[in-house]
């Protein structure tokens, strides 16, 4: 083999060192000038045009020491103190709800975005968009004709978006997003798109009705349609986690589920299939909790009423 175009690649691949870092300054002032990704900003008080989101050299706080609201963006305020410290803001969007998973606080916005911000330097992390979810939070399903006034358009957002974002703080913090049509999980150390979840044909998930633990987020489905034998679809739970196998469970249309503690939920199933816990960090039922007769005592471990 010639030798001739090594040493070719060689002379071409060796640039000098001021053109090196004639590089570097263009790259760094392009860097600088960037448009601002998904309208973000982060505005001090005092501070009528806002800077940039995730400043360089911005000051650390622990987020214990930090009271986080949300309305028209993420403010945050000294907890002892009161003062106003920053506001997270994204041009053209409302926040309607915040987390915390992790030490992050994630936020749900009214144009279908979420986002994770580390409070402690309000350092923006990720951004991801859900379809769906916009609509769903502004009421798109609700019957025509239904008056209401901007006061309840918000109140109704904000109680969907509290419903809509689930958060799991076990071993891996992630979140769950759900809408009727799509449910989405998203790892929270990097936004990482886990899973994707559509409902059976005929069937949709009520996010209203969700519920989450450290271990799963657990998601009723209802069913308005029927089998290939026109049978109508029964409802059921589907349980969500990150690092294992989501699970199934068979129940009636209206259940209702309410957390007990960081591993296990009641499943109110009506009068006749009656009430039982379930272990979400096993993912199996801890007892049957069925009581016919209001003489007898509930089984140990049920809820007394």
């Amino acid at each position: 083999m010639s030798r001739k175009p090594l040493r070719a690649l060689i002379r071409r691949s060796v640039l000098p060192t001021l053109a090196v870092l004639a590089v570097l300054g263009v790259g760094a002032a392009a860097h600088a000038n960037r448009p601002v990704p998904f309208g973000d900003v982060l505005v001090k008080p005092g501070d009528t045009q806002g800077m940039e989101a995730s400043p360089v050299g911005a000051q650390t706080r622990s987020a214990g020491s930090l009271e986080l609201r949300v309305g028209p963006g993420l403010e945050a305020f000294d907890r002892l103190s009161g003062e106003h410290l920053w506001s997270y803001r994204r041009e053209g969007a409302t926040a309607l709800h915040q987390v915390m998973v992790g030490e992050s606080a994630v936020v749900i916005w009214d144009d279908g975005m979420i986002t994770s911000v580390r409070p402690s330097d309000h350092e923006v992390r990720w951004h991801r968009a859900v379809p769906g979810l916009a609509d769903w939070l502004h009421g798109s399903d609700l019957k025509e004709g239904v008056e209401r006034s901007d006061e309840e358009k918000l109140a109704g957002s904000v109680r969907r978006a509290a419903a809509a974002l689930q958060p799991v703080d076990g071993e891996e913090t992630w979140v769950a997003v759900v809408t009727p049509a799509l449910t989405m999980g998203f790892r929270d150390s990097d936004g990482d798109l886990r899973f994707n979840s559509r409902p059976l044909a005929g069937c949709s998930y009520d996010p209203l009705r969700a519920v989450h633990t450290a271990y799963a987020v657990l998601v009723p489905r209802s069913c308005t349609g029927t089998n290939g034998a026109g049978n109508p679809l029964p409802g059921g739970i589907t349980g969500f986690r990150l690092s294992a196998r989501t699970f199934q469970l068979d129940v009636g249309p209206n259940v209702q589920l309410r957390r007990l503690d960081d591993s296990r939920v009641t499943i109110e199933d009506g009068p006749v299939l009656g009430t039982r816990t379930y272990d979400t960090k096993l993912a199996v039922p801890e007892s049957t909790c069925t009581v016919p007769f209001a003489a007898l005592h509930p089984t140990p471990g049920c809820p007394t009423s």
